[in-house]
């Protein structure tokens, strides 16, 4: 999978590691380096994290049957991660961050609304991950007796937080050095995890599990979607921007989408397995989704364990904490990209201060903050996935920063289409576990569906709901916005810095 030596990439293992300069400005034709191939190693050291074994314990709480939840795991991972794929194709044609793209459909100025929900899901995911890592470690510490308390939590999220924090700050060519490190490293040893714990897989009882209904069939699906791929989504052309415009799209929606997979896919698998074979591993990750795993380890393997665990959530930490520094710039903070990736660092350390120390129902409020934000950000990928789609030209790189220019300041169309897509979705899911989210599932009654109580309640229709329709209604409103976009002439360069809008 990896490239010559000779290529662009490997050439620059040797440069002297810098801070990087770029935000949201496009990336010059001289510094755009690399082949599709190479997205392979972001996306699978973010993705090939332990936590995919936990989704095994989270599919089955849907109450559906083990391949009733392969099933849901399969498509969910795979299409979610398609999508990603797609908008990937974004990055090399404009060479811009995923939500300066995302301004070619709702104007410079009007996408600040979903470049501040693309945001809060980053800072969200990556302060997810880093109290997820402190909890492994304690979890891991209290086993072998070396104190697994208050003490060690402080500790274990301060070097979770600074390992997170360092990369984002330093930018792309370290994290793209640091995320090949963590896939060989946590491939390795999740494979070793696998082979020492195969012995309490108990295919009698996992196959025993019954079968749920076509709507918990559908709420695993959904939550695996919201889980996996449209987590990234808002992220996907982040990395693709470096690449040359005359890389290959099929190479890079292929490469995208099996780099980030490949592992879930594998990970969900085994994990399915082993929740479905032990009831107290079953129920221990809603608790600890990544300690809980401990309980079935020999002792000795379980510093090993904390490492893999460890480098794979902050492989994906890593990957948020840079992307929502470009999106709280694509909000309107006027500051340094490494700045932006430091302000949100410090709201990642707090939040994760929260999570570890004070909250008492991870699993709950988990899912409830996935698909809250998930049906806004399935607006907006379907509405990106449509204008890319509508789109025979590369983007136009001046305009993307000039309220003045062909993309317009704030076009109405899809600042509305986005949020009666939000309305339908937030209407058509439940999230009782989060009781902060109770006012949500308002169309389940009105659209017939058996109200908050009925069958329909834990499908999640919502996500799907808002994805679709903001789909089609972008085709069908959107195309001939775009060919008037695309009839005007080429911005003249100037040789001027393109401004910051």
């Amino acid at each position: 999978m990896a490239d010559s030596p000779d290529t662009p990439d490997n050439r620059a293992v040797g440069r002297q590691l810098q801070v990087e300069t770029h935000g949201l400005d496009v990336i010059a034709d001289a510094e755009r380096k690399g082949t599709p191939r190479t997205l392979f190693w972001p996306w699978f050291g973010a993705n090939v994290s332990i936590l995919g074994l936990s989704y095994g314990a989270f599919a089955l709480g849907f109450r559906i049957s083990f391949w009733q939840a392969l099933t849901a795991g399969v498509i969910g991972i795979v299409f979610s991660f398609l999508l990603c794929g797609f908008i990937a194709v974004a990055g090399k044609r404009g060479s811009a961050p995923t939500m300066v793209l995302s301004r070619a459909a709702y104007g410079v100025r009007g996408n600040r609304l979903p470049s501040v929900i693309s945001w809060v899901l980053t800072v969200g995911w990556e302060t997810v991950l880093c109290a997820l890592a402190t909890m492994a470690t304690a979890t891991v510490f209290g086993r072998l007796g070396w104190g697994g308390g208050t003490e060690t939590k402080v500790v274990a999220l301060v070097l979770v937080g600074a390992l997170t924090v360092i990369g984002g700050v330093m930018g792309f060519d370290l994290i793209m050095r640091l995320q090949t490190v963590i896939t060989v490293v946590t491939g390795v040893l999740t494979i070793v995890y696998i082979v020492l714990v195969a012995d309490h897989i108990h295919w009698s009882t996992v196959s025993a599990i019954p079968a749920g209904s076509a709507q918990e069939f559908i709420g695993a699906l959904v939550f695996m979607m919201t889980g996996f791929g449209l987590g990234w989504v808002n992220a996907a052309a982040d990395y693709s921007r470096y690449l040359p415009r005359s890389s290959s799209s099929r190479g890079v929606i292929g490469w995208t989408t099996f780099g980030a997979s490949v592992a879930p896919l594998l990970l969900l698998v085994f994990g399915l397995l082993l929740a479905g074979s032990s009831t107290p591993l079953f129920a221990g990750v809603a608790a600890d989704p990544i300690g809980a795993l401990t309980s079935i380890l020999p002792t000795w393997f379980l510093v090993p364990f904390a490492v893999v665990a460890v480098l794979g959530l902050v492989g994906g930490a890593v990957l948020d904490i840079y992307s929502s520094g470009l999106a709280l710039l694509s909000a309107g903070l006027r500051i340094p990209r490494y700045l932006a990736a430091f302000v949100d660092g410090v709201l990642m350390i707090a939040g994760a201060i929260y999570i570890v120390f004070f909250a008492d129902d991870f699993l709950g409020q988990f899912m409830g903050f996935l698909t809250t934000l998930g049906v806004p950000i399935a607006a907006w990928c379907g509405i990106m996935l449509a204008d890319l789609a509508l789109r025979r030209r590369d983007y136009d790189e001046r305009d993307l920063y000039r309220p003045a220019g062909r993309y317009g300041d704030v076009p109405p169309a899809p600042l509305l289409l986005t949020l009666a897509a939000t309305a339908v979705g937030w209407g058509l899911v439940t999230n009782s576990a989060a009781s902060w989210l109770t006012w949500q599932g308002y169309l389940l009654e009105p659209f017939g569906l058996g109200g908050k109580s009925g069958a329909w309640a834990s499908a999640n229709l919502g996500v799907l709901a808002a994805l679709a329709p903001a789909f089609l209604g972008t085709l069908a409103l959107g195309r001939a916005r775009v060919r008037a976009q695309e009839a005007e002439a080429p911005s003249p360069a100037t040789g001027e810095e393109v401004p910051i809008a």
